[in-house]
């Protein structure tokens, strides 16, 4: 039995979904995917989110990756604070910092960063938050601010979880988990996420869950599978998956119902 869900980050807007967006879409749907929050990486990629959560009654966020924080035009926030009026974008992000990889430079981050949590402070709209390998950075950078919000795809160790906590972040969660080689440290922290912080995501089409079986024939992550994230989670929390579904659909619901200030 399928029950039913929110994915809390999906790149809908990736070419990988070009082909199929509609198939994937109506797959989940049929497994009881009730509401997606579409990821905006880059500004056209927000545009593209918008445009389909209108289309498909979904929400969606606004914002510049890490990754892309180099190539941010001088009035990128201005741009994001534009999209914001349309009732569909919930959040500001995904924004934050990555260096593990290293795309952009560290200071280009910090400062694309800076202005998102300002954006979202300003507006009084949550931040959809990206931090690898960038903890000490993250929380100088949060200390400045209040700011409410999700930190995406957690993969960090216990001091940063216990530090977002305390912050007053929910901890995004995704196929990570049930990777047997790289979600060990995960799933030992996960019990420690109170019911009322939690979130379940895909990060489709990316972190596809290794411990689907059938084994799918692509690597490409789906909404549909966000089941899978949710099985797992509910087994290592000691937790029904109803009450997983339950508890992690009330906290979208929650954190993502506009109280805008404009």
């Amino acid at each position: 039995m399928n029950h039913f869900l929110i994915d809390a980050g999906v790149n809908l807007s990736s070419s990988q979904f070009d082909k199929d967006r509609e198939s994937i879409l109506s797959r989940a749907k049929h497994a009881g995917i009730d509401n997606m929050l579409l990821i905006g990486c880059c500004l056209q990629s927000s545009h593209d989110s918008l445009c389909f959560a209108e289309e498909f009654s979904y929400v969606c966020t606004a914002g510049i990756h890490p990754h892309d924080a180099k190539d941010a035009p001088i009035d990128f926030a201005d741009q994001i604070r534009a999209l914001t009026v349309h009732p569909e974008v919930v959040a500001i992000g995904e924004c934050g910092l990555d260096f593990n990889r290293d795309f952009s430079p560290r200071d280009v981050q910090k400062t694309v960063l800076e202005q998102h949590l300002s954006l979202a402070g300003e507006l009084n709209m949550p931040v959809y938050l990206h931090e690898r390998e960038a903890f000490e950075s993250m929380r100088s950078l949060l200390e400045k601010v209040s700011v409410r919000g999700v930190l995406h795809c957690f993969t960090g160790e216990r001091e940063a979880l216990e530090y977002y906590l305390e912050y007053g972040l929910s901890i995004g969660i995704t196929g990570w988990l049930c990777d047997e080689r790289r979600g060990e440290q995960l799933q030992k922290l996960l019990p420690l996420i109170p019911d009322d912080r939690l979130l379940l995501e895909t990060d489709a089409p990316y972190l596809l869950p290794r411990s689907l079986k059938p084994k799918p024939k692509s690597r490409r992550n789906e909404p549909a599978f966000l089941h899978e994230v949710a099985r797992v989670a509910a087994e290592l929390r000691g937790q029904s998956v109803e009450h997983v579904a339950k508890i992690t659909s009330d906290n979208f619901n929650r954190l993502f119902t506009p109280e805008r200030s404009k």
